[in-house]
C-alpha cells in the first residue's frame, strides 16, 4: 500500500454537528477471517455494553493484526452509521484507526481500562 498523503484539516464544523457522531470504546470478543472481502480484512464481534449490545464490523487491519491479538482489545467505533453490506458481510459499526507510514490500518483505542460503552467526548 502506498504511504498515506497528509491533508489539510477539513472545513470548521459545528461542535453540534460532531456531536451527531456516536463513538463508543467496545471490546473486540471474537475475530475471524474474511476471506470473500476484496482486500485482507477480519470480521469482528465487539461488545459494546449495554444498550447497544453485540454489533460486528469489518475491518481492514490484517498487516499489524493476528486474530489472536484482537481478542479483548479494547477499539473506538462509530455505532451510529447505517450498516454496510461487505461481501456477504453486514458491518455494523466502523471500526476506528489512523494510517501508518504505509497506509496500513493502525486501530484507535484507549490506553487506559475505559468503560465498554462509553462515549467518546
Amino acid at each position: 500500500m502506498a504511504a498515506p498523503q497528509i491533508t489539510a484539516a477539513a472545513a470548521q464544523i459545528p461542535f453540534d454537528d460532531f456531536m451527531k457522531v456516536d463513538i463508543r470504546i467496545g471490546r473486540i470478543v471474537k475475530a475471524e477471517p474474511f476471506p470473500e472481502a476484496r482486500k485482507p480484512a477480519y470480521k469482528l464481534t465487539i461488545d459494546l455494553g449495554e444498550p447497544i449490545g453485540i454489533k460486528r464490523s469489518s475491518a481492514q487491519i490484517t498487516a499489524h493484526y493476528t486474530i489472536d491479538q484482537l481478542t479483548d482489545r479494547k477499539v473506538a467505533c462509530v455505532v451510529n452509521f447505517e450498516p454496510r453490506q461487505i461481501g456477504p458481510f453486514m458491518s455494523e459499526v466502523l471500526t476506528l484507526g489512523f494510517p501508518d507510514a504505509a497506509g496500513e490500518v493502525v486501530l484507535a483505542g484507549v490506553d487506559r481500562d475505559a468503560v465498554v460503552g462509553g462515549r467518546l467526548f
